[in-house]
């Protein structure tokens, strides 16, 4: 049995929740995660590169990857084929914009309260 996945960390839900062709019978839907969304939108809207995208949401540069990789075939593939695109689900954590980003206590050991690390 896989392991569950941990939640990724997306700062917002789009205005916008579907999109569709205009002129076109209905021919199909696509669906687009709102993690999915969220790296298209820090790699191709905020312009950030990959690793620094990943620390917002909280996942591995290499899972930031694949997520990216899924969003934007999703998103080509409803241009391409003219059906309508979904923006919905997936597995994900709100956050706002107060609280922190990034990983905690990967990598480096943990930070003690005064600010000292815990080796």
């Amino acid at each position: 049995m896989p392991r569950p996945k941990r939640p990724r960390c997306i700062n917002s839900r789009p205005i916008i929740k579907e999109f569709g062709p205009r002129g076109v019978k209905k021919s199909g839907e696509v669906t687009l995660s709102l993690e999915e969304f969220e790296a298209i939108r820090l790699i191709d809207f905020k312009g950030l590169d990959q690793t620094q995208a990943a620390e917002i949401m909280n996942v591995s540069r290499q899972t930031f990857g694949r997520i990216l990789k899924a969003g934007r075939f999703n998103l080509s593939s409803a241009l391409v084929t003219a059906c309508r695109l979904k923006i919905e689900g997936g597995c994900y954590t709100m956050h706002g914009n107060k609280q922190r980003h990034g990983r905690h206590g990967h990598g480096g050991g943990s930070r003690r309260k005064d600010g000292g690390k815990i080796l």
